[in-house]
């Protein structure tokens, strides 16, 4: 039995080796991006989250610095959907399957900015609107943040 066990672990341990390899072979690197979301249709925002999973997956967590910038309609995305009466929003898009990819996004590393100037505009509290919003998660302007990241040699991407 013992003879067994360590032949899976060290099977296991092969295959654990051998899916680092596999990444570190993809070729990409390490990669500093952000990513810009100012549009508020559910389905993009969607598939916005998983091109960032995707993009995740392709080159690991740990070889990526991806950062995503919320302003304009797109705040609508962490928006709790029962808060848009209190904005000038018309509907809020953190449903429970939206706000459970973002916390999944968020605990492998990716940081959500969010404007300032969007916050005031719309009437959004981010404390009691948005899902799971910091005072350091705020950022004074949302392009402002996105030219500031793209001089920092941030790739820019639009999903």
């Amino acid at each position: 039995m013992r003879f067994l066990g360590l032949i899976l672990g060290t099977f296991m341990a092969m295959a654990l080796f051998a899916g680092g390899a596999q990444a570190a072979d993809s070729g990409y690197g390490k990669q500093k991006v952000v990513y810009h979301i100012n549009y508020d249709d559910p389905k993009s925002q969607a598939g916005a989250m998983r091109n960032i999973q995707n993009h995740i997956n392709a080159v690991g967590a740990e070889n990526l610095d991806l950062k995503v910038v919320l302003h304009g309609k797109g705040l609508t995305l962490l928006l709790e959907p029962g808060s848009a009466n209190n904005t000038k929003f018309g509907a809020g898009n953190a449903s429970e399957k939206m706000t459970a990819r973002i916390a999944a996004l968020k605990g492998q590393g990716i940081n959500f900015h969010v404007c300032a100037n969007t916050l005031r505009g719309k009437k959004v509290s981010y404390e009691q609107d948005l899902y799971d919003v910091s005072k350091a998660d705020i950022v004074p302007s949302g392009v402002a943040e996105l030219a500031k990241l793209q001089a920092q040699g941030y790739m820019y991407i639009k999903p």
